[in-house]
């Protein structure tokens, strides 16, 4: 039955739902290796939504808690968003890992004679890896019809790194223009290489910048702000009221999220050199840094009282 339901609700969504944002998603989910149609998994966060919010009803009504905790099931989405960005981070880096002995190994098989077509297709039976699952990918939808041209530039966006997409896109070139294409992924092999030696250097220099602010953005900020909630909430409860204490809050968590968006801009600065892949870092850590506030604000005063 539930099953069922699940498969109402996608059939559903099909049909309400554009198809070119459908297919946005879901390859926003292909990134993350989650291979499952984006209108089912859509439809299942909707059955645990509504799910979750039942039984927090339910808990509310009998343990007395703060009607606030209502909003936790939708924490989903921002936890789904972190887990695709960090499965797409690692898998990013395993493909940016393998490249320079994956094109070593291509050049060499150009070498014997094989065509570049020819080349790709047995690399791709036999290696392991997210690298050689693209290629795979990209020989089916030649063989389907598709312009070799279009599929390798296809195959260089999927793999989320611009690094590697220059460097096949320098391929691509050096195939186009008839140049000894074997030359070519040496040369390009030997400078992915270096560049990821250089990219590796500079990543653990700035660790530790990045973790202090991490530890300010996720545990310092909103546990500070959250002791200011705690603080107020005593005030209110011995009547003495006033604009600083009622607003107080509120300010705290506007301030909250500004500071776990800027400090995500800050990291993919620091790391990356590209405040774009900041919006990758803000959401997870404005949410996280939001359910830390929350935590505390809205239990800090009974654990402090020795409420539990």
């Amino acid at each position: 039955m539930k099953f069922k339901i699940t498969n109402n609700l996608a059939v559903f969504l099909d049909n309400i739902i554009p198809e070119k944002y459908l297919s946005m998603f879901q390859e926003f989910l292909l990134s993350g290796a989650i291979f499952t149609e984006a209108s089912n998994v859509l439809a299942i966060l909707i059955i645990f939504i509504l799910v979750s919010e039942i039984v927090l009803v339910v808990t509310l009504i009998f343990l007395n808690l703060p009607v606030s905790m209502l909003i936790l099931p939708f924490f989903i989405f921002p936890c789904l968003f972190t887990y695709v960005v960090v499965v797409q981070e690692r898998r990013a880096q395993e493909i940016e890992k393998s490249a320079p002995d994956f094109l070593r190994q291509l050049a060499s098989m150009l070498q014997v004679g094989l065509s570049f077509e020819n080349a790709m297709e047995d690399m791709s039976q036999y290696g392991q890896g997210p690298l050689y699952d693209e290629m795979r990918r990209t020989i089916i939808e030649i063989r389907m019809g598709r312009n070799f041209d279009d599929a390798w530039q296809a195959m260089s966006k999927r793999l989320k790194s611009k690094d590697l997409e220059r460097i096949f896109g320098i391929i691509l070139d050096g195939r186009k223009s008839g140049s000894s294409i074997s030359s070519v992924l040496y040369d390009v092999s030997d400078d992915l290489r270096d560049l990821m030696a250089l990219k590796r250097e500079r990543k653990s220099t700035v660790m530790m910048s990045v973790m202090f602010l991490l530890i300010s953005a996720v545990i310092a900020t909103p546990f500070a702000i959250g002791m200011v909630g705690v603080y107020s909430g005593f005030m209110q409860s011995y009547g003495m009221e006033s604009e600083i204490i009622l607003t107080a809050p509120i300010a705290g968590e506007v301030y909250l999220i500004i500071h776990s968006l800027l400090v995500g801009f800050i990291i993919s600065i620091i790391m990356y050199g590209d405040i774009k892949k900041g919006f990758k870092f803000s959401l997870p850590l404005a949410s996280a840094s939001f359910a830390i506030f929350y935590i505390i604000s809205t239990f800090g005063g009974t654990i402090l009282m020795g409420g539990f």
